[in-house]
Parts: C-alpha cells; structure tokens; sequence
C-alpha cells in the first residue's frame, strides 16, 4: 500500500465509492462540493482562535512551579489544543510527575473546552451549553485513572530542568485568556442574551474563543503576534483540509449506501459502541489525535442522525475513542518515549502508554454509559 497522506485517501476513496455507485460525472461533483463546504466555516471560526490562543500562550512560556504541574497539565492540554505542546511546556519542571503531566495532558485535550468537545460538536453540527459540564465529569474519573496508571511506573529524580517555573503571577497572567473564556461560556449558558447580538456572540463558544485569542493577542508584543497568527494559519489551513476531505467522504457515502439500515437506533449501549469503535479505528489508523477528531465528526455525523442517541452522549463517546491508544504513529509518543522513557524497552513503552491510553478510555466509556443508562446526558 503507498504510503499516502490521510486527505489523499479519503478523497481517492470518496470518488472510487461514487464511482462504484453508477453516480454521474455531475452527481458526484455536487454532492462533494456540498459535503466538503457542510462545516468549514464553523471549523474556521473554531480553529483559528483556538490555535491563536494556544500559541499565544506558548510564546508567554510561562510554566507553573513544579508542585501544581500534575493540576496545571489538564487546563494547558485543553487550552494548547494539543497535548504535545501542553507536555513539552511542563515537562522540564515535572520532574518524577512527567507521565502523570503526560496522561493529565492527554486527557485535558480530549474532554475539556475548548479542545475535544467543541471540535468534535462542531463537527456534529450540535450545540449544546451543558457538553462543558457532561464533558468535566467524564474527565474527572478518566484523569484519576491515568495519575493511578503512571504511578505504576515511577520515574527517578534525576531529571533535567530545561526552564525554571515562572512566578504564580506570570502564569496566571498567561491563562488568564482562558479564564475569560471559560467565564463568557458559563454566562451564555446561564443567561438568555439572545436579544442583545454582541453579547449573544461573544457568550457562544466561537464568540468566546474570538475574545480570549484576542485579549491573548494584546498580551503580547508585535513580532510575537505575527509568529502566532502565522502558526495558527497554517496549523487551521492543514486541518481544513483534511475536515473537508472527511466531510465530503461521509457525504458521499450517505448518498451511496442506505446508513439507516444497519446503524444502531436505539438510545443505548450498542449506539456508543459504535462511535466509540468508529473512532478509536481511526485514531489507530492515523495516530494523530487531531486528525481523528477532523476526520470523524464528519464521517460519524449521520450515524449519529441516523441513531436516537443523545447528541451529548454521541460527542462524547467520540471523545473516548480518541484514547485508543498512543502508539508509535502518534507524535505524542516520540514526545513522551524520549523526554520521560529514555531507559525503557520498547516494549515497556508502548506497554505503558498504549496500556495507560486505553484503560482511561475503557474508564470513560463505563462513567459515559452508566451517566446514560440513568438518563444523566
């Protein structure tokens, strides 16, 4: 098989299935067209102001000392929009806590705003001002089972310090962005503002990315700003791509095959399985987690129509299968493998984080599926 980019198969394999189906030249030009443009514009709003705010923080370099970096390590996963760059920002100063800052990393990314939910909801097309909320829950036992996991393999304290923390004032002047979005977020979920545009707008999650990646912005000076503007650009543009490439696949696979007919309806166990099984698929394909979410949320979007589950459940169930597993086609490993694993076997290595990925998967999906057998999401 060539060794191809993500976007290239999918577009490949998008025209072959048309192509099989006896679609016209015109039929399958239009139903691509209209699948790759279904959520760009959302994903532009979403994207650009997240990577602006994650770079934003990074050029700040403002690390917290070493005794709150385990807490620290979630907020900046989730805020970064990345977990290798929430790792590599806290490592130095983590010392014997570097794996519990990885998995915490991990597992900000994956379950907390405005990373993994509002991605693959984006993606959904759903809107729902609880998902922050349902998405913390789930996080809390997941995180809890990763800090337990690292804490089977202890590291020694001779680690290196590459930067010294910065002050509690310098760190919390750094994420202050984030507090503000979280603040704007709770509002409009709290109060009905719709009949005041800007304050409706900015109390949306586009809206409230848009403040916090510009007040970010401000906090730093001109040259820093064009670099982050720049890295975000292009970090955006890579991800359209790919978004559009999946969202047209899934649209001409929905024009091809009737999807109703053989994907679960009910509300319960069968419908998470499938999402959850769809996804972790993809991301043991693709190994980047941001790929994943990319490429999913379009491809599970009629599934989820054609299914009667809670649109909560269906975003979170996606989420969860984003965790299987770290492995050696994810960046995130080479990161953890050289900084934290230098003097472990291979072997011990994809034992540890492959293993360590899964079990806060396999933890997440039982809260998920016991939050919905009792009617919770």
């Amino acid at each position: 098989m060539p060794n191809l980019p993500l976007v290239i198969w999918m577009i490949g394999l998008t025209l072959v299935i048309g192509l099989a189906a006896g679609m016209t030249a015109s039929d399958l030009v239009h139903q691509f067209n209209a699948g790759w443009g279904r959520v760009l514009g959302e994903f532009a709003l979403i994207l650009l102001p997240s990577f602006a705010l994650a770079e934003a923080i990074t050029q700040r370099s403002a690390s917290p000392a070493s005794g709150v970096t385990v807490v620290a390590s979630p907020i900046a996963g989730a805020v970064m929009i990345c977990p290798d760059t929430a790792y590599a920002a806290l490592s130095p100063i983590a010392g014997r806590q570097r794996l519990s800052v990885a998995f915490g990393s991990y597992a900000g990314f994956k379950l907390l705003f405005p990373a993994g939910p509002l991605i693959v909801a984006t993606g959904l097309s759903i809107e729902d001002p609880l998902l922050m909320a349902y998405g913390f829950i789930i996080f809390v036992p997941v995180w809890v089972a990763g800090l337990w996991w690292a804490n089977r393999y202890q590291l020694d304290d001779t680690t290196k310090s590459l930067d010294a923390p910065a002050s509690s004032l310098a760190f919390a002047s750094a994420f202050a962005p984030f507090g503000a979005l979280l603040a704007l977020l709770i509002v409009g979920a709290a109060i009905d503002l719709s009949s005041y545009a800007l304050a409706d707008f900015i109390t949306t999650p586009k809206g409230a990315l848009i403040v916090a990646a510009t007040w970010a912005m401000l906090s730093i000076n001109a040259e820093q700003r064009q670099i982050c503007l720049n890295a975000s650009i292009k970090r955006t543009g890579s991800l359209l791509l790919v978004i559009g490439a999946a969202s047209a696949f899934g649209a001409i696979l929905t024009y091809v095959i009737p999807i109703t007919e053989w994907i679960p309806t009910e509300t319960g166990a069968a419908g998470i399985f499938v999402l959850f099984l769809l996804t972790a698929a993809f991301k043991l394909v693709q190994g980047s987690s941001m790929a994943t979410f990319a490429a999913v949320a379009p491809i599970a979007a009629p599934v989820v129509a054609a299914s009667s589950l809670p649109a909560t459940a269906a975003v979170l169930a996606i989420c969860l299968g984003s965790f299987v597993a770290i492995l050696p086609n994810d960046s995130f490993y080479w990161l953890v493998r050289r900084d934290a694993l230098e003097e472990a076997t291979e072997t011990k290595t994809m034992r540890l984080l492959a293993g360590g990925a899964t079990v806060q998967a396999t933890v997440g999906l039982i809260v998920l599926l016991g939050l919905l057998s009792v009617g919770f999401v």
